[in-house]
């Protein structure tokens, strides 16, 4: 497979985009105000332990308070040994140092200050979620203090190489933490690996003492940059090339590889051309086309993605694909693709959280496991976790990925003021029969003759056009003169119901 990585910098936001074969799968989107959180730590107080929950509420200096769960706990009533200290802690290899039977009141005080890691970033009304098992990731391993354990990443297939580096992470653990080997470890030399570790440990102690001398809420330590997170987390052996538009962004990438990844730093390259990046390697298209709701993919089938509160739906459709020989081969081939698809554009979208996935129905359980096989094959190349069911009788597929970050959707998007995210709005018909049972309620209870009704342009144009013998027959009914007159300012559903001789206001609503 060919990876590439494009990287997109501008003053209000940073972008990066990862392609498989030239065909987008990823996007990084970076703010100017804010950034990302997610890595950061943070000496936090305690806000609220709700023993219902077994969960406490954390204030960290962000706009809403962080959620802490008891799983998500280590124990911060133990005490450990010196981080200069060559004598380890007393904890079984394998095992981190918490107590997860021990109930969140028993861990946690109210004014309590705690070290956190933010895991996941605030959406929506929720605010961050936090832990206090804390992970320092570094290119080739994860750092994780007050930890006995020793891992490494499942993507590493191979058992000699996975034992050679469990030996390893054995040999160099330090004696007050543990370490987890990731992906990019497999073939790097000892030397490397001690190398990162050596970084790892110098920036931890640093954190642990900024920690000690701060008081809470405040930040303790930034989590890597976008771009610099990406190029120590996805920039691996099997990347063919990076490219750049930015100067300085070029200069930094080739700063942090000459220090970590000397090997990498020819892969890198400098976007000379006029042409903006993203159109350059077509990029821009397949972003706008991932805020759609149907998505097609080869043969002609599309695809439906619907955001429910809880959960995503996808619904799966034939379209135009007819197939050439019987229905259960060109019900399989479409379900085919469109699982392909899926994969992508959990990918592509950062859709987290529980999702449904409605294949066509397939009488075949052979042609049902071919099937979920592609997806588990696509969701295989995912950095995120997720968990996936078997296609049940009914075509559903149930499962969830991991969600760190708002979607693509949430971060270039905003509800609609006048549909309120349904996705729909009232007919013209609809809208007319509110305006007529306003009008009567205005004629029953007022004696003004003349009334003035305010609504925006395209409604004003469709009343004046369409529904005129309407309005006339109104006026006879309840006795009334009505004039209409559009206002920019009012909404499609929108609508005003004045005195025409005082201009005092008898009427509005807003249809939802």
């Amino acid at each position: 497979m060919h990876k590439e990585i494009v990287v997109n910098v501008s003053s209000g936001e940073t972008r990066i985009a990862i392609l498989e074969d030239n065909q987008l799968v990823e996007v990084l989107v970076e703010h100017g105000e804010g950034g990302r959180i997610v890595g950061d730590i943070y000496k936090g107080v305690v806000g609220a332990v709700l023993p219902g929950m077994q969960a406490a509420f954390v204030d960290i200096g962000q706009p809403k308070s962080a959620f802490l769960h008891v799983s998500d706990m280590r124990d911060v009533t133990a005490e450990f040994g010196d981080l200069n200290s060559d004598e380890p802690f007393e904890v079984e290899e394998g095992q981190r140092m918490g107590s997860p039977n021990v109930p969140i009141q028993d861990l946690l005080k109210k004014g309590q200050e705690i070290l956190v890691q933010v895991t996941k970033e605030p959406i929506s009304t929720k605010g961050p979620r936090v832990t206090t098992q804390i992970s320092m990731p570094g290119r080739f391993l994860v750092l994780v203090p007050f930890s006995g354990s020793v891992g490494v990443s499942r993507k590493i297939e191979k058992s000699p190489e996975r034992d050679r580096l469990k030996a390893l992470a054995r040999e160099i653990r330090p004696p007050w933490g543990g370490l987890i080997m990731r992906t990019a470890a497999a073939g790097a030399s000892k030397r490397q690996i001690k190398r990162d570790l050596k970084f790892l440990v110098k920036l931890w102690k640093k954190t642990n003492s900024i920690a000690e001398s701060h008081r809470a809420p405040a930040l303790i330590q930034r989590e890597m940059g976008l771009t610099a997170g990406l190029v120590r987390d996805v920039f691996t052996a099997d990347v063919a090339r990076l490219i750049v538009d930015s100067r300085k962004g070029y200069r930094e990438i080739g700063g942090y590889l000459r220090t970590v990844a000397p090997e990498l730093k020819g892969r890198v390259e400098y976007h000379r051309d006029s042409t903006p990046i993203f159109d350059a390697y077509n990029i821009e298209g397949d972003i706008e086309k991932s805020l759609r709701r149907k998505v097609y993919f080869k043969k002609g089938g599309y695809i439906v993605i619907d955001h429910a509160e809880a959960l995503t739906a996808i619904d799966v459709n034939t379209g135009r694909y007819t197939g050439k020989k019987n229905q259960e081969e060109t019900i399989l081939n479409a379900n085919l693709g469109a699982a392909r698809e899926v994969g992508r554009q959990l990918r592509l979208r950062d859709i987290g959280g529980i999702i449904v996935i409605d294949f066509i129905d397939m009488a075949s359980e052979g042609n049902r496991q071919k099937v979920f096989q592609e997806l588990k094959k696509m969701l295989a190349r995912d950095r995120a976790r997720s968990k996936i069911y078997p296609i049940s009788e009914l075509g559903l597929v149930q499962m969830t990925r991991q969600r760190v970050r708002p979607s693509l959707l949430h971060q270039y998007t905003d509800q609609c003021p006048q549909c309120e995210g349904t996705g729909k709005v009232l007919s013209m018909v609809s809208i007319m029969l509110f305006i007529e049972r306003a009008v009567r309620r205005v004629a029953s209870s007022s004696r003004e003759k003349k009334l003035k009704l305010m609504v925006s342009p395209d409604l004003a144009l469709h009343l004046v056009s369409e529904e005129s013998a309407r309005l006339r027959a109104l006026e006879k009914d309840v006795r009334r003169s009505i004039e209409v007159t559009d206002d920019r300012e009012l909404g499609r559903e929108e609508f005003r119901i004045l005195s025409a001789k005082t201009g005092r206001e008898l009427a509005s609503e807003k249809q939802s």
